[in-house]
């Protein structure tokens, strides 16, 4: 694990070298027409995305319900990857088994830059029993993401330097609206009870949500969906869920929902109701051009289903009204 999370940081760094040294005459100046750029998971691509504009073809490799700790990329996402003439991608060990073909990219003259691997590591969390390693969903945090959209602005200008200005304005734009999320985040969050903060997941996605909502974030599975849970796992949280009360836990919609129903099923045997609260976004956004398939969309609809669930308040269809019915 720690080889490839070495491995990660270094596909990065050839990332960096490639902008500014490669001799194939598009890295590091003007390209003389609209570059394709490919991002790994939706996240990353509506960020590169909104900061691009209309300077660059930005292509999503991981679509809606797609798990990226799991995925394998096929003949058609290497071709992508070749002829691609930027690519960005998360890191942290999120697409694990993308590794060596964004070596192989970075490696053969192309600039390939990892969004959280670009951030300051005090932003990022270690959780213990991961020592050495990061947790890679830092995009459940809006005010940490907004440092991956300046790194991703930053990229982008290094390739891009004529679109300097174009870039910093949609930067602009984009940040103001994290800004918004987050402010949103944190008021409708707060109208939750302190005893019912307390989040119930499929698997360990949500630490940097927690982190910065002040909730108790318990997963049933890792950080990675690689991972299995046990019997005692599922005995130790329903015990969690009978002893404070919780009343609901929540889905995702790249995780299989079999250990959330058995932690229902376990309470019901102690004489404990328990519900879904909902589907949560996890390490996919929505459905390509509905609101909940944009990143700020994704977090309104787990924020206001977070906290309509446990007993906050929050406007039925989120932040902008737009939240599907």
């Amino acid at each position: 694990m720690k080889m490839l999370h070495w491995v990660g940081c270094a596909v990065a760094g050839l990332g960096i070298v490639c902008a500014a040294g490669c001799s194939d005459g598009r890295a590091g100046a003007a390209p003389q027409e609209q570059p394709t750029i490919v991002a790994t998971t939706g996240m990353v691509a509506d960020v590169v995305r909104a900061v691009a504009g209309d300077r660059a073809d930005v292509q999503g490799m991981m679509g809606p319900g797609i798990d990226p700790h799991l995925y394998t990329p096929t003949r058609t996402d290497i071709g992508k990857l070749i002829a691609a003439d930027l690519i960005f991608y998360n890191g942290l060990l999120l697409e694990g088994k993308m590794t060596d073909s964004l070596i192989r990219a970075a490696t053969s003259g192309k600039p390939v830059h990892a969004v959280t691997e670009m951030l300051d590591e005090s932003r990022l969390i270690e959780p213990e029993s991961f020592e050495g390693l990061f947790d890679p969903h830092v995009w459940m945090d809006p005010s940490a993401w907004s440092l991956a959209v300046e790194a991703v602005r930053d990229a982008m200008t290094e390739f891009d330097p004529a679109g300097e200005d174009a870039f910093a304005r949609n930067a602009e734009v984009y940040l103001a609206e994290v800004a918004a999320l987050d402010e949103y985040a944190e008021r409708v969050l707060a109208s939750v009870p302190e005893s019912q903060r307390v989040l119930v997941t499929a698997h360990d996605a949500f630490n940097y949500f927690g982190k910065r909502f002040n909730f108790e974030v318990v997963g049933i599975q890792g950080l990675s969906t690689e991972s299995e849970a046990g019997v005692r796992d599922i005995e130790a949280l329903v015990e969690l869920l009978v002893s404070r009360e919780i009343g609901a836990v929540f889905v995702e919609s790249t995780v299989s929902d079999r250990n959330i129903n058995a932690l229902i099923d376990g309470a019901a045997a102690r004489g404990h109701t328990v519900v879904i609260g909902g589907s949560l976004f996890s390490d996919a956004m929505g459905d390509p051009g509905t609101y909940e398939g944009t990143y700020i969309g994704m977090i309104d609809h787990n924020v206001t289903t977070i906290a309509r669930s446990l007993g906050g308040e929050a406007p039925p269809r989120g932040m902008q009204g737009r939240l599907a019915e």
